[in-house]
């Protein structure tokens, strides 16, 4: 019989980067080790922001053979994926939800494997049953309420929905790249009405004096970064939320990922006024954070959807995830797509509480990206 163990660890360098890092692989730049190492030294995960590491490990015999970002939390912020609904129920009744444990990307609504299994393990599904097992008896053993998985693969949510683990969809809207040599040919792919609007918002955001940078890597400043802070933190007060990412964490992602950071920029009179911060995976490029000095026409759409396309376009990347929400991506050519969640609940009766809840937002996800594919900007004969 095989012998599976898991530990849980309180800081990702307990788990050495190359061993992290062959499990992770190299499609998906929030799931690499330099970037919990930059989370980590930063504060921007810990005490303070009540995300405590708590990464988890997966052995088979003396073998690692996967690993997941794994967190203890004693709130649901951060995440993209409510439940406090379900906090309140449980704890009106008379249970104690917090703290529980979470499988995600801190703060970023990303989509991508959680499970991060060594490719070289010939028996993936295998690995993933096994690491879903370990995770639901950690958490019985702990005495906590849950573990949830957000943002996860459809193929990780189904192995997991075998062992007990109940499936959640959401949606976001993300850009297709169907092998466009410019903008102007995915502007060819919109019916003519899109065309024009998408020609004057950018005419109208490239007409103001702005001059627009993209720095990658080792170009972008220890000023780039001061500026880019401001705008982050003008964004986090204007919608009352709390700033997790410390100004350290964006020197120590330079440092940490390199050519996969990407920080486009708007500059009036040679000062940046706004700027959108991207990752770039092997074939996505990951909308993460924007913010803007001052009143621009059209300079939200333009820094983050528009240029967004025009860079994943230059560099053949397949596809644009632009963040969590907003259905006016879809006029500027990003469509539904569905995303993925896993939940094990300890306590039987709230998971049967849980169940036909998610049943029934299961089937409006459904019915709701079927009415937004109507919306769909793209002719006929190009639309998903």
């Amino acid at each position: 019989m095989t012998d599976w163990s898991l530990t849980l660890h309180a800081s990702i360098t307990e788990i050495g980067a190359s061993a992290w890092n062959r499990c992770a692989g190299d499609d998906n730049p929030f799931l690499c080790h330099g970037f919990f190492l930059a989370l980590e030294e930063s504060g921007s995960v810990g005490a303070r922001t009540g995300w405590l590491p708590r990464y988890a490990a997966l052995r088979e015999g003396d073998a690692l053979v996967a690993v997941a970002p794994l967190f203890l939390k004693g709130h649901s912020y951060g995440e993209y994926v409510f439940d406090q609904s379900w906090a309140r129920a449980y704890e009106e009744a008379g249970g104690q939800y917090y703290p529980k444990l979470q499988i995600a990307v801190p703060f970023s609504p990303v989509s991508g494997q959680r499970l991060l299994i060594d490719p070289a393990h010939l028996a993936q599904d295998v690995v993933r049953g096994v690491f879903g097992n370990a995770l639901g008896q950690a958490c019985c053993e702990l005495g906590l309420s849950s573990v949830h998985m957000t943002f996860c693969t459809k193929a990780e949510q189904e192995v997991l929905a075998g062992h007990g683990w109940m499936e959640r969809l959401g949606l976001q809207y993300h850009w297709h790249n169907r092998n466009y040599t410019d903008f102007e040919q995915f502007l060819d792919a919109l019916a003519s009405r899109k065309r024009k609007v998408i020609r004057r918002e950018r005419r109208e955001a490239q007409g103001c004096g702005l001059e627009f940078r993209v720095l990658r890597g080792p170009e972008i400043t220890a000023r780039d970064w001061d500026r880019f802070y401001d705008f982050y933190q003008a964004t986090i007060d204007r919608k009352w939320g709390q700033a997790y990412l410390t100004r350290l964490f964006f020197t120590r992602l330079s440092e940490c990922l390199g050519e996969k950071v990407v920080l486009m920029q708007a500059v009036h009179q040679g000062t940046p006024i706004a700027a959108a911060l991207n990752l770039v995976g092997r074939d996505t490029l990951y909308g993460r954070n924007w913010g803007c000095e001052g009143e621009w026409p059209f300079l939200h759409f333009e820094l983050c959807y528009y240029r967004a396309i025009d860079f994943a376009i230059s560099e053949g990347l397949e596809w644009v995830e632009a963040g969590a929400q907003g259905e006016h991506k879809i006029q500027r050519g990003y469509l539904p797509s569905l995303t993925y969640s896993s939940h094990f609940i300890r306590d039987p009766a709230l998971a049967r509480a849980v169940r036909p809840f998610l049943e029934e937002e299961r089937a409006v996800i459904f019915q709701e990206k079927e009415a937004l594919a109507t919306l769909s900007p793209y002719r006929h004969e190009n639309s998903c």
